[in-house]
């Protein structure tokens, strides 16, 4: 049973900084991310590796998140920098492996203006 754990979110002020952590148990995966969920919004890409390692970001936050990852640790991270109001929502993360996609619990992430 793979599990995943997220660390990381937080209130922050526009302008800051956050950066989360997932860890995901067991397996080998082939594809690994982020995405979030605004309240009264679907869930969005934020951030992820495809299964050829390179990676694909949302528009609303290229030059501001990087996504990085320890293959050793099964982690994936999320750097995020100069965040804004609208950054505001539940970030998941997810692995995916044999077409099968894990999601962690979520974490929030609050920015004020």
């Amino acid at each position: 049973q793979v599990q995943l754990v997220e660390s990381g979110g937080g209130l922050v002020q526009a302008g800051g900084s956050l950066r989360l952590s997932c860890v995901a148990s067991g397996s080998i995966f082939s594809a690994m991310g982020w995405y979030r969920q605004a309240p009264g919004k679907q869930r969005d890409m934020v951030a992820l590796f495809l299964s050829g390692g390179s990676t694909n970001y949302a528009e609303s936050v290229k030059g501001r998140f990087t996504i990085s990852r320890d293959n050793a640790k099964n982690t994936v991270y999320l750097q995020m920098n100069s965040l804004k109001p609208e950054d505001t929502a539940v970030y998941y993360c997810f692995f995916a492996v044999m077409a099968r996609t894990y999601w962690g619990q979520g974490t929030q992430v609050t920015v004020s203006s």
